[in-house]
């Protein structure tokens, strides 16, 4: 009974932590739906536009994880500073991170916008990539504006509170869908944009959320605090090492990860547009449910920071057996939905009956994957708390790279299964990073036993 009570208290302390950053991530979400949805019907029977907004947002995910994952890496330094009190340091590293994010978001926006000759190199309908292109830059631009908003939205998550970024995530991101019915469909006297509009929608509320979210904290009194502790004696070069030795591995493991999704969407456009879109239901349904298990390990993240930061084993090992049996539960139930509702699914973003019945079956094999896809972002949230990221790059690689890629392009193009076969590929390599993270994490919780 005893047990109960505190498993049940654990699972409540996560979903607290959880839940401001899944409704964050369900209106980013609402977004990404919105997005294809708009332009898919903007399109009608036509499929190319919802081409093109599927492979220029697939190509430019690299970049984005690539900052994304270097921002993560600063939540778990600040749990554990946040729980041992050094205000100081916490306040220092917010600084380094003010400083040195949106310069490396720079950068990746320089990076990103280079690759664009390679675009037209990838196999892809020209008509496609001619659309893309314009949508491709403007999410470039977002970049910097990310970075900025990943350090104040990191540091909070870090001392457990979630909620403030999900307030300005929402306000956001209904400002992005408004600006996208007028843009796409050219309302209030605009001309229509189409996919272009849709790109211009998104850089205007990426650029609202630092500055709202910045706002927040010269408002309230207990993180403008922080604010005052800036100090020239700060160690912006010493924190910026250690920033990258967290936060490139888990850029690594995301950009990884995502590139297996990538090649698969650049292979998806060998079969026709029609293939492109059609993986794009499914693609986007899938962001939609990983984004959701994505707030489940972060809320993971920040509790193993926190007990990590006290060195409470017991706590650490209580906050892995809830998360992840949440995890188990939350996969089979979106297997049961993507299996049952597949043919209802893909009628939300466009009425190209080929379109529709390739997803349908596409969406049978991206329900599979969802249990595994589920605990290896669990395993993932656990390593990053415990700032035991070292490994899950290498991890990724062998199994995003190695397997999931050549399985795909196997049972696709030499067994002849075709676009749906590509999909196989994902079973495999998150199947592998699951059991490998789960390998990861057994050994060193057996080390700090034997350690305390």
């Amino acid at each position: 009974m005893a047990f109960r009570a505190k498993y049940l208290s654990k699972v409540g302390e996560i979903l607290r932590l959880a839940l401001p950053v899944m409704l964050a991530q369900l209106g980013y979400i609402a977004v990404q739906v919105a997005d294809s949805a708009m332009v898919g019907m903007y399109g009608g029977e036509d499929a190319v536009p919802l081409a093109a907004v599927a492979f220029g947002s697939t190509i430019a995910w690299v970049f984005t994880f690539l900052c994304m994952g270097l921002s993560i890496g600063l939540t778990p330094i600040i749990g554990e500073l946040f729980v041992q009190g050094h205000k100081q340091k916490m306040a220092h590293y917010l600084e380094t991170t003010l400083l040195f994010y949106p310069i490396f978001g720079l950068a990746c926006m320089a990076l990103q916008i280079a690759t664009e000759p390679l675009l037209y190199r990838l196999g892809q309908p020209i008509e496609v990539v001619d659309m893309a292109l314009p949508y491709y830059r403007l999410m470039a631009y977002c970049l910097p504006f990310a970075m900025f908003y990943g350090s104040f939205k990191q540091f909070l998550e870090g001392v457990g509170n979630t909620k403030s970024a999900m307030i300005v995530a929402i306000i956001t991101n209904i400002i992005n869908i408004v600006l996208n019915y007028v843009f796409i469909f050219g309302k209030c006297g605009f001309e229509p944009m189409g996919v272009y509009g849709a790109g211009l929608a998104t850089l205007i509320s990426r650029i609202l959320n630092p500055i709202l979210l910045g706002g927040y904290f010269i408002y309230a009194k207990r993180y403008r605090e922080y604010l005052s502790l800036f100090s020239r004696k700060a160690k912006h070069w010493k924190n910026s090492l250690h920033l990258l030795k967290m936060g490139l591995p888990i850029s690594g493991q995301m950009v990884l990860e995502a590139l297996a999704f990538i090649v698969t969407g650049i292979m998806m456009g060998w079969f026709g547009a029609e293939a492109i879109s059609a993986n794009q239901v499914g693609n986007t349904y899938g962001n939609c449910t990983f984004m959701l298990i994505l707030s489940l390990g972060s809320a993971t993240t920040i509790c193993v920071s926190h007990a990590f930061g006290r060195r409470d084993i017991n706590e650490i090992c209580d906050v892995v057996r809830s998360s992840l049996s949440m995890a188990i539960v939350w996969g089979i139930c979106v297997i049961a939905t993507f299996v049952s509702l597949r043919h209802i699914m893909p009628l939300l973003f466009t009425k190209n009956e080929e379109v529709i019945v390739l997803a349908s079956q596409m969406l049978i094999l991206y329900g599979a994957f969802q249990l595994s896809d589920a605990l290896q972002c669990i395993l993932v949230g656990v390593l990053r708390g415990l700032q035991q990221v070292q490994s899950i790059a290498v991890i990724s690689f062998i199994a995003y790279i190695v397997l999931n890629i050549p399985v795909g392009y196997f049972v696709a193009f030499q067994l002849g299964m075709g676009a749906t076969g590509l999909i196989v590929g994902y079973i495999v390599g998150l199947s592998t990073a699951a059991i490998l993270y789960g390998v990861q994490v057994a050994r060193y919780l057996r080390y700090l036993r034997k350690i305390s």
